[in-house]
């Protein structure tokens, strides 16, 4: 990349000139489809620093030519981790768990499969899991939690949470299906063995050809798309509602919309809506 290169301000941190914020904002839009917008600089120096601290680096430049580099793909993926890890808890917007036994209803009988598209470290994932556990007690059931950061994505599959985490849990499903920590794993909670086996996690980009994950009952795409421009966010929609049975349903974040796409996805109420299929 080119253009004036960052420099240190008063409080002792690197700068983030315009030219680079230009640069990270079209690298990042290639590599996530997230559209960075002016206004983000803060959240990028936030997020990035400590990257040019390790490095022992004195500017932006410097630390994003090791960026999409053959030699250095770790540091591209640590990046992308960086700056694409969202907050996440147990059962946050809680309606849409409410609902999720509804939207099964249409699966009865066969081998429901739920997918949350953008799982972070894992709380919607497990909240989903804890939820059909709840609603479909001894039937068949599956929840495959993607991301496309591979470090949220270990602390996923690690399934621990604070014991504090556990507020949010409505209380029979904690007693039911979690489990406390003990000796190193004092002050932590998780699902019990029988769920955790039937949740699992890999990486995925919404924005590139999916991999074959299968077909799905519900998907849950929340607090995403409000990261893209509107061609993307109907590349990713199309791309998912092809992945749903005939009747499933795609569950978004009550403060997102997919007005204006130009989608065949049919609102059933608001922030969940059917596949046309």
């Amino acid at each position: 990349m080119s253009g004036p290169v960052g420099v240190t301000g008063n409080s002792g941190l690197v700068t983030l000139s315009a030219a680079e914020f230009a640069w990270f904002a079209a690298f990042l839009g290639k590599m996530t489809g997230i559209e960075l917008r002016a206004g983000k600089e803060s959240l990028v120096m936030g997020r990035l620093e400590r990257r040019l601290r390790h490095y022992g680096l004195h500017s932006y430049t410097e630390y994003f030519h090791l960026l999409g580099q053959p030699e250095a793909p770790e540091e591209t993926r640590l990046a992308i981790d960086l700056m694409t890890t969202n907050e996440t808890y147990l059962f946050r917007e809680p309606q849409h768990f409410e609902q999720l036994p509804g939207l099964l209803d249409d699966a009865r009988g066969v081998r429901p499969r739920v997918w949350s598209a953008a799982s972070s470290t894992g709380e919607e994932a497990y909240s989903i899991a804890l939820t059909m556990a709840d609603c479909l007690r001894d039937q068949p059931w599956e929840v495959v939690g993607t991301d496309v950061s591979t470090r949220v994505l270990e602390t996923a599959r690690r399934g621990m949470f604070p014991i504090e985490a556990a507020e949010r849990v409505p209380k029979r499903l904690l007693e039911a299906h979690c489990r406390k920590g003990r000796g190193e794993y004092e002050g932590f909670f998780t699902l019990a063995p029988e769920l955790r086996s039937r949740v699992s996690f890999h990486r995925v980009n919404l924005t590139r050809k999916l991999k074959n994950l299968g077909t799905f009952d519900v998907v849950f795409l929340r607090n995403v798309l409000i990261y893209f421009n509107a061609e993307t966010k109907r590349q990713v929609v199309d791309r998912i509602g092809a992945t749903l049975r005939p009747g499933g349903s795609l569950v978004i974040g009550h403060a997102e919309t997919l007005s204006g796409l130009g989608t065949t996805m049919r609102a059933v109420r608001p922030s969940i809506y059917r596949s046309a299929q």
